[in-house]
């Protein structure tokens, strides 16, 4: 399920941010994204990502600048590691440092983002960040899969410490005025996604 992840996206993405992208940049991040261990931090996501920004391109000012950032935002992802949107973030300087200076830090600052903190965010910025969330709106047995493969990526963690982790986060999410800023994003995704966090809760109060 990995139709869009392809050379000549990439390519065009990178093109149109003035950066003539060889296909052994493309193959680094591929490679990455199917490193072992990624049961939902995967091809498959990224994937969902590239479909949700075709959806809601129109809402991009700068559309390749929205797509490299997702293209980027979990290249670097090791579950036991607190710093793998800087490295990721880190990655996308070093491969795009051809592009303008300013181009290459509002991909870097959109890559910080998908830290997910209750932040106050705009634009693309904002819009990178709600696709990388579009999954908590989405049907409940899909957001089931989802919460199956995240518990995954964190076999190493004891149940306890996990339980208490992962309710901490979605309670976050539900703490929040909104969970999605883009208004289009939010009328798809807000009620779903509030709906689904709070099932996991119970779920996870239940374990």
């Amino acid at each position: 399920m990995t139709a869009l992840v392809n050379y000549a996206r990439w390519s065009r993405a990178c093109i149109d941010i003035g950066v003539a992208s060889g296909e052994a940049d493309y193959r680094r991040v591929r490679r990455s994204w199917s490193g072992m261990g990624r049961h939902y931090h995967a091809l498959s996501h990224l994937e969902a990502c590239l479909r949700e920004l075709d959806e809601f391109r129109a809402l991009a000012v700068r559309p390749a600048e929205v797509e490299l950032a997702l293209w980027f935002h979990d290249v670097v992802y090791r579950t036991w590691r607190k710093d793998n949107e800087a490295q990721s973030a880190a990655l996308a300087e070093r491969l795009l440092r051809a592009a303008p200076a300013d181009t290459v830090e509002r991909i870097r600052q959109s890559i910080l983002a998908t830290q997910h903190r209750d932040e106050e965010l705009a634009g693309d910025t904002a819009l990178v960040v709600d696709i990388d969330l579009s999954i908590l709106g989405a049907a409940p047995e899909t957001y089931a899969q989802f919460e199956r493969a995240i518990r995954r990526e964190y076999w190493w963690v004891p149940r306890a410490r996990y339980v208490a982790g992962r309710s901490r986060i979605l309670a976050s999410f539900l703490g929040r005025a909104t969970i999605y800023q883009h208004d289009a994003l939010y009328s798809k995704y807000e009620a779903r996604a509030r709906a689904n966090i709070g099932a996991a809760l119970r779920q996870l109060g239940g374990m």
